[in-house]
């Protein structure tokens, strides 16, 4: 294996990008999101399309809810940005491509992804390697969390203006969290300046998710147990508002699944709908 591979991001990221990228090539228009930048910083082989986990028909569901989840952040941080919001934090970045697609707004703005520290030179080496380059209102913060560092002093550390609102998002990192440590994050967050923003995506409990959708996410579950990253935290959207209020947010709504779906999916020619079970929580300084 080449520094290349061994620095690369963790095979969720890739995952979520590629479903992103294959919705432009196997989804009837209009797409849900554009968004093939994660394809190209990948560069995957040829064959990628081949992969059990890039099935066109399999992935339909979980592509959707990818693509949705996507989308509603993106709509969001526009909204921010219009209202006069400068500062765009991404826990968790992964390979999210809004700097890149997005330019227009996001130049605007002081975007900074927090991730892992291997990821993220990664991400720098083939964001230049592509020509997009590292702006310098992109800031790339890496985050040694394994090692105990704090997201948020490095977050200081990068230029972020605590005494400034800003718009924060968290999307598919909740479910890998303790209870504590999800309160511990809303509590860091509830202090920022008034006027912020947060986003945050939630796993519902088994019970709560669509019957027809139950085995598969089942068996999602069984597979991230088994790779030695499992989900310990799910969460009614009664047990969310809950504990964003403990953790001292006075405004907080939740956007459920089918909202998305209603906003995004209504209409389609083709039938495509986002699985059920992932839910968002929306709250404001």
């Amino acid at each position: 294996m080449d520094d290349r591979e061994s620095a690369a991001p963790d095979s969720t990221a890739v995952r979520v990008a590629l479903w992103r990228a294959l919705h432009v090539q196997v989804d009837a228009a209009p797409h849900v999101l554009d968004d093939t930048v994660g394809l190209q910083l990948i560069a995957p082989d040829p064959s990628w399309r081949d992969r059990p986990d890039m099935h066109p028909e399999g992935t339909r569901g979980y592509r959707a809810a990818i693509v949705s989840r996507a989308r509603f952040i993106e709509d969001l941080v526009i909204e921010q940005a219009d209202a006069g919001v400068t500062q765009y934090v991404i826990l968790g970045a992964g390979l999210d491509t809004f700097a890149q697609r997005r330019s227009d707004i996001a130049s605007r703005m002081h975007v900074f992804e927090v991730d892992q520290p291997r990821a993220q030179a990664w991400k720098r080496q083939r964001l230049i390697e592509c020509g997009y380059g590292v702006p310098d209102w992109l800031h790339l913060v890496p985050v040694d969390f394994e090692a105990g560092e704090s997201w948020w002093e490095q977050l200081i550390d990068a230029g972020f203006d605590a005494e400034k609102p800003a718009v924060v998002v968290s999307t598919g990192v909740s479910m890998y969290l303790s209870r504590e440590a999800n309160l511990t994050t809303l509590q860091q967050i509830a202090d920022l300046a008034r006027g912020s923003m947060f986003a945050m995506t939630f796993l519902l409990p088994l019970e709560l998710v669509d019957a027809d959708d139950r085995a598969q996410h089942q068996m999602v579950y069984e597979r991230a147990k088994a790779a030695g990253t499992p989900f310990v935290s799910f969460f009614s959207p009664s047990e969310m508002l809950e504990l964003v209020r403990e953790a001292g947010f006075n405004d907080a709504g939740h956007v459920s699944g089918a909202g998305l779906a209603a906003r995004y999916f209504s209409g389609r020619s083709d039938g495509l709908r986002p699985a059920s079970g992932e839910e968002f929580l929306v709250a404001g300084t």
